[in-house]
């Protein structure tokens, strides 16, 4: 029995997902090399569960007003709830 060969509605699929992925790749660069940030944020290592959490409910509060995408926000919200729990877990 012969293999069946990829749809080029999959291929497109395919690379709409990659075109996507690098789109978000570069604005995630343009954001980190903004010479406008500032560098006076306490360390990821150096916050509280309390300033985790107020990180969270600013980040709600972004996306809310339309600032964050629904990816980044997921994301972001994720690995803030992974910190909450490994310091809850120490």
């Amino acid at each position: 029995m012969a293999t069946r060969r990829t749809t080029s509605d999959k291929r497109q699929r395919e690379r709409a997902k990659q075109a996507k992925a690098a789109a978000k790749r570069e604005r995630r660069q343009d954001r980190s090399t903004d010479p406008g940030e500032t560098t006076d944020v306490p360390r990821d290592e150096d916050l509280t569960t309390e300033q985790l959490v107020a990180r969270i409910e600013a980040l709600h509060a972004d996306y809310d007003a339309g600032n964050v995408t629904f990816e980044d926000f997921d994301e972001q919200k994720s690995d803030l709830l992974d910190r909450i729990a490994l310091r809850l877990a120490q």
